[in-house]
């Protein structure tokens, strides 16, 4: 038995059972132990931003890590941005990075680089194997590190260390620390603050708590103790739709945002942190709760959240049967016809979503209404790529299917967003998955076009708009997806879309609608 056997093995005692990976020569040695290793599923991704990505998703919707495998510093840096997308929304990931045999380092070949240095900024914890017989206990306190409390961890695996024989190795699944017991003072601290600010209290929900069972909880406390109940501009996961409490999303206009905040004195970070401004702009703050607004953590990250809440719930002697109220039926609206629109495509999305689907929302600019309507849809998971580094939707809908093969998943994608991991459809075809990809094509950067305008650019000229905008030539989406497998049709009317979304609704398997605007 070799240090790649082991590693393998370690994984799947601890029920990692899929590997999402991009490899080169320094990892054939684990492709070979991989290969004898039937309960792995192997799924190749074409850039290592797509197997990233792609494991991110994958754990958002199973709480529980995947690996991969990428090859070398080069190979981690090309991943680097989706761990940053994962790495904030605290997705448990392992990331097995091969290396250089040991000895071969000093020689400094091409290939060779700084891993710590490059995977530090994105991870949450690194370690190098230090040998064959290191193999064992550094994976374990790899699998340990990615759940306690859910992060992104880097293992990387030098050559020798692969290939060299081990000794005796005991290999079991990893034993857990709980999550530590609820912080009461915390829970009386938050409780105070909340009586003594009626109408004024804010709770911002994360992690756990944004799942259906807390979520109901939440508007528990909302409505008996007159609290507004929020989430965070980007989402990592949240549960949707008729019939589940349905907080409101802080805006990311620093302006929309400030204005729904300015009258909360108290503002309760459930798993959460304070929202703050993406970006600095002149004249304009940064944080975005008033001066003088009291923030205060009941419960935080890698802590019994859901527990927390309801200690919260029972300390403002709010009963368990308190009713709350819930999203039911669409508001009245007149269908939409003829030319193609934002709002039409995400009301048609909300109307059609299958029961129990799953969205992944990386449409930027375009799809900010669905979010609003997604409270009225079928009941549903929603996510968004979490660290505002572009480039996600498709990886995160390719781990997602993998996660969950009997639900339907959207994505809802922007072009620009798109072109960055465009191979992950090639991964979709491959593996049959079931993923209908709406493409928002129009044909620019949008949200940088607001940027400018944001940053005081009133008027842009030739320069700035061939920075901005994805014309000449236009990206012809449905030849884009049909090189890579996936069937893809184009819409321009409403009309249109509706019908190819039922077609696409109807069967399995991946398609591909690119919706002219």
């Amino acid at each position: 038995m070799n240090g790649a056997d082991v590693l393998c093995d370690v994984l799947l005692a601890n029920d990692v059972t899929v590997c999402f990976a991009n490899p080169g020569t320094s990892e054939m040695h684990f492709v070979a132990a991989l290969d004898r290793k039937p309960q792995m599923r192997c799924v190749l991704g074409l850039f290592e931003g797509v197997v990233t990505g792609a494991a991110d998703g994958y754990a958002r919707m199973t709480d529980r890590p995947a690996a991969t495998l990428l090859h070398t510093g080069p190979g981690l840096a090309n991943g680097l941005a989706n761990m940053h997308n994962a790495r904030r929304a605290l997705s448990p990931m392992i990331n097995i990075v091969g290396d250089h045999a040991a000895y071969h380092l000093p020689l400094d070949a091409p290939l060779t680089s700084d891993i710590e240095s490059l995977a530090k900024p994105m991870s949450n914890w690194v370690r190098r194997i230090a040998g064959p017989d290191d193999v064992a206990p550094a994976t374990e306190a790899a699998f340990r590190a990615s759940l306690t409390p859910p992060g992104v961890t880097t293992l990387i695996l030098p050559a020798d260390a692969a290939w060299g024989e081990v000794g005796a190795a005991s290999i079991g699944k990893v034993k857990l620390a709980p999550p530590p017991a609820v912080d009461m003072d915390a829970v009386r601290t938050v409780a105070a603050a909340i009586r003594a600010a009626p109408g004024r209290a804010g709770i911002i929900v994360r992690g756990q708590v944004a799942r259906a069972d807390a979520l109901a909880v939440a508007g528990q406390i909302s409505t008996g103790s007159d609290v507004r109940l929020f989430s965070e501009v980007l989402i990592a996961r949240m549960q949707r739709g008729r019939g589940r409490v349905a907080p409101t999303r802080i805006p990311y206009p620093i302006d929309a945002a400030t204005a729904l905040l300015r009258d909360i004195d108290v503002l309760v970070l459930v798993g959460a942190r304070e929202p703050v401004a993406f970006f600095a702009y002149p004249g304009k703050p940064g944080r975005l709760v008033r001066e003088g607004c009291q923030v205060l953590t009941l419960a935080a990250h890698g802590e019994d959240l859901s527990a927390a809440l309801e200690a919260l719930r029972d300390e403002l002697g709010i009963k368990p049967s308190q009713p709350t109220a819930f999203a039911t039926a669409f508001p009245d609206a007149a269908t939409p016809s003829g030319q193609l629109t934002e709002d039409a495509i995400a009301l048609s999305v909300a109307h059609k979503l299958p029961a129990d689907a799953i969205v992944c929302d990386e449409a930027v600019t375009s799809a900010r209404r669905f979010f609003a309507l997604s409270a009225f849809a079928a009941p549903h998971d929603y996510m968004m790529t979490t660290g505002g580094s572009i480039g996600g939707g498709i990886p995160l809908a390719t781990g997602a299917a993998i996660a969950c093969p009997g639900r339907k998943v959207i994505n809802l994608e922007a072009d620009g967003s798109g072109m960055y991991t465009v191979q992950g459809l090639w991964t979709q075809a491959r593996e049959n998955l079931d993923v209908v990809t709406i493409v928002f094509s129009n044909r620019t950067y949008a949200i940088l076009h607001g940027e400018m305008r944001n940053v005081g650019v009133g008027a842009i000229g030739e320069n700035a708009r061939r920075m901005l905008d994805l014309d000449q030539p236009s990206l012809d989406w449905v030849c884009l997806a049909k090189g890579m497998g996936v069937e893809a049709a184009r819409a321009d009317t409403c009309e249109r879309f509706d019908a190819l979304l039922e077609s696409a609704l109807s069967r399995r398997g991946p398609f591909l609608i690119e919706a002219v605007l």
